[in-house]
């Protein structure tokens, strides 16, 4: 007779971890006689997932904007994880920070080369067609991009340029959004008066972002990086995964995003309008705006030429 295997350490684990949560293990072990085994499909959620791409025209190429932009939502979801993770983190070291961030800078890369798809997958007459269906609603309105923007960086330096010197770490929560460079896209210049783009977007996330702002005023990127010891934040390869980070979110994918929207808004069929009414060359461009996540390690002259080689 084969000996039988002796899963005695295994159980001794499990009862250790159901005993630690109050729990009796033979239950549980009981549940498993009549629990299904998992499939790819119930795992994934892949019925579900797929029902998601509802088209609001006839035109076949709707369903790739759509289906591409739910895409950049996931991947979007997964930076944040990471990010969440060099947040919390208790006991931070570099490699772990220089890890989490080259994951995060990976992220983007496939996002900036994944436009080709967006500049070169849609017919450009059915996409200035469908596009109009879609207004006042904008990609402006991502509020995991923001929320990203948020874990990244200290307020200041996601605050308008005109307004800087008035902010500091005493303001408001609430007033410093009102004075996010992003608002300028959905604000007239003069008056000051809100686009329904932007009163939609607030209305429903508004309250959110104050709270995710709070959370993370003394925990985003930039801030952990400042709580290493002094000799690590002069890590080479830290800073060089933190400068790579920087300029991929803020110049190297912005610019891919600018240049798609570029091909059809400005192309022979386009009509030069984003779908929410924003100045959107202003806004996107990163010689206008200069979002920078960590000014610091760049030197004056990076900083004064920021996204005008692009």
């Amino acid at each position: 007779m084969q000996d039988q295997p002796n899963y005695d350490s295994i159980l001794n684990e499990l009862h250790k971890k159901y005993d630690d949560i109050n729990q009796d293990t033979e239950t549980h072990l009981e549940g498993l006689l009549h629990s299904k085994p998992i499939t790819y499909w119930d795992y994934i959620h892949t019925d579900a997932l797929l029902s998601l791409q509802i088209q609001r025209t006839t035109l076949p190429d709707e369903m790739v904007f759509i289906g591409y932009h739910q895409i950049n939502e996931l991947i979007f979801k997964m930076i944040l994880w990471e990010i969440q993770q060099v947040a919390e983190n208790e006991d931070l070291n570099t490699v772990f920070f220089e890890n989490k961030l080259m994951r995060v800078s990976r992220y983007f890369d496939m996002l900036s080369t994944s436009f080709n798809i967006m500049r070169e997958g849609m017919d450009v007459a059915q996409y200035n067609k469908f596009r109009h269906t879609l207004t006042p609603a904008s990609g402006f309105q991502s509020a995991q991009y923001r929320l990203i923007e948020f874990a990244s960086t200290e307020l200041i330096n996601l605050i308008d340029y005109r307004f800087r010197k008035t902010i500091d770490r005493n303001t408001p929560f609430e007033h410093a959004l009102e004075h996010l460079y992003w608002q300028a896209a959905g604000k007239d210049y003069n008056t000051g008066e809100k686009s329904t783009l932007l009163i939609n977007f607030e209305k429903r996330y508004k309250e959110e972002f104050i709270t995710f702002m709070k959370v993370y005023n003394t925990k985003n990127l930039w801030s952990r990086f400042k709580e290493l010891p002094e000799a690590d934040q002069k890590n080479e390869d830290l800073v060089k995964a933190m400068r790579h980070y920087d300029y991929t979110v803020n110049v190297s994918w912005v610019m891919a995003h600018y240049n798609a929207a570029k091909h059809y808004i400005l192309g022979e069929d386009g009509d030069g309008e984003a779908t929410g009414g924003s100045d959107w060359q202003k806004y996107m461009h990163p010689k206008y705006q200069k979002r920078i996540f960590f000014p610091e390690l760049w030197s004056p002259e990076e900083l004064d030429n920021w996204g005008k080689d692009v």
